[in-house]
């Protein structure tokens, strides 16, 4: 399944637009690598998604493709949370201003 229609199908993120404009702008990475919107993902893949001032890890655990909304949870598991390292906000700040 393409790397966008799984973060829409999943919830992770809402909008299958949005999923490519978020990929596009290389905040997605799969197996540490980063990844292209059109990128195929497979059970086990590792995503790296950077949401604001947050980098979420999840692990894909099944592929649907048209989940009903309680079913979207365990396409995936959380496997941790950490904060944006400090020189990768000021790049951020530099490009928004």
């Amino acid at each position: 399944m393409r790397l966008d229609k799984y973060l829409k199908v999943s919830r992770l993120i809402k909008r299958r637009t949005l999923a490519k404009e978020v990929c596009d702008k290389a905040r997605v990475e799969i197996n540490d690598r980063p990844a292209k919107a059109s990128s195929n993902v497979k059970i086990g893949d590792k995503l790296a998604i950077r949401f604001g001032q947050k980098i979420v890890t999840v692990q894909v655990e099944d592929i649907k493709e048209n989940p009903r909304k309680e079913e979207a949870a365990s396409l995936y598991r959380v496997l941790g949370e950490v904060p944006v390292p400090r020189d990768e906000k000021e790049e951020d700040a530099y490009i928004k201003g």
